[in-house]
């Protein structure tokens, strides 16, 4: 292994997920994990937005000073506060939901975006719409929240929170047959592939294209 991609995880449990997912590029994963960003944004209002987008910065750029090839960021939220934030960095940074956009924004027809963190709705959809947006497309999307899912992950209950996660998503997909879903953030993929299985429908998520995005982004 000559190359080296840095992870940048706001939970352990994404570290699972990557290594399958890029498990064929033979490049080696080196993981950061950070749970407390998220848990203050969400908790505390003191805590201004400059501040998470200085936190964030200064993370992705220890670990491309840490000499990573390049930088994957697998949370939605952190990949908003890095919206138009310059880095001091020359490594490439690829966040998560960017091969996945492009999923979104080449299909035609409507479609139902499905999250549990409620604080990553509005950063998520700016950058969906600044991306469809930069390619000339229009997708006709709709966002919606799963309460009640997303505390389970931080308190390390993923198996209930995948369980119960699959009943939700198959409760859409009887109430919108005639939307496309998709979940939005990569700790619901496992419970997305499961109903997409047993509905024989797939349903969209981040690890689409991920593979292939971050072999174009590693150096040559």
């Amino acid at each position: 292994m000559d190359k080296t991609i840095g992870c940048l995880h706001a939970h352990h449990s994404n570290i699972g997920h990557i290594d399958r997912t890029l498990a064929g590029l033979g490049a080696e994963l080196l993981h950061y994990v950070d749970p407390g960003l998220v848990r203050r944004v969400s908790r505390d209002p003191s805590f201004r937005q400059e501040d998470a987008r200085r936190r964030v910065q200064d993370q992705v750029e220890w670990i491309g000073q840490s000499g990573a090839d390049a930088i994957l960021v697998t949370c939605t939220q952190y990949m908003a506060e890095l919206q138009d934030n310059p880095l001091s960095i020359a490594v490439p940074v690829v966040g998560i939901d960017e091969p996945f956009f492009d999923s979104v924004c080449g299909f035609e027809g409507p479609q139902l975006l499905l999250f549990t963190n409620r604080a990553t709705v509005e950063g998520t959809m700016a950058r969906l719409q600044a991306y469809a947006s930069a390619t000339g497309r229009r997708p006709d999307v709709d966002a919606r929240v799963l309460d009640g899912l997303f505390d389970l992950v931080m308190r390390g209950e993923q198996e209930r929170h995948d369980r119960e996660l699959f009943e939700r998503i198959r409760e859409q997909a009887a109430s919108e047959p005639g939307r496309r879903l998709s979940v939005a953030q990569l700790s619901m993929t496992a419970a997305a592939d499961r109903a997409g299985s047993e509905l024989g429908t797939p349903i969209g998520h981040a690890l689409e294209g991920l593979a292939a995005r971050m072999k174009e982004t590693l150096p040559r």
